[in-house]
């Protein structure tokens, strides 16, 4: 139960950054939901690989290289979902950081009730 409310407030939260930032458009709130579906698959799958492979560069950047890490996860997620589109590698690095920010914000809120 847990998963799929994460998943509908990541969606939420998709639409949300959509809609105020420039770069970033998705077509619909089924493809935000598949979005958040395909996002937390490559976070499952994807991004240990590529924290394992960067480990040297994020050990020497202590640690800010996982937010390069996030944004290549969103451009990933760009290039699988059609209907979502991401501008380039700025807006992803910024919608990577804002959706980070707002996923924390509602999980706490939804943990809590």
């Amino acid at each position: 139960m847990t998963f799929i409310l994460r998943i509908l407030l990541t969606a939420v939260v998709v639409v949300f950054l959509a809609k105020f930032l420039p770069g970033v458009t998705v077509a619909g709130y089924l493809t935000a939901i598949i979005v958040a579906l395909v996002l937390a698959l490559l976070n499952f799958i994807v991004k240990p690989v590529l924290i394992l492979l960067t480990l040297p560069v994020t050990i020497l950047t202590l640690g800010l290289f996982l937010i390069v890490i996030n944004a290549i996860i969103i451009l990933l997620v760009d290039a699988f979902v059609s209907g979502f589109d991401v501008s380039g590698f700025w807006i992803a690095l910024l919608f990577s950081v804002l959706l980070s920010i707002f996923q924390s914000l509602f999980y706490s809120i939804a943990e809590k009730k």
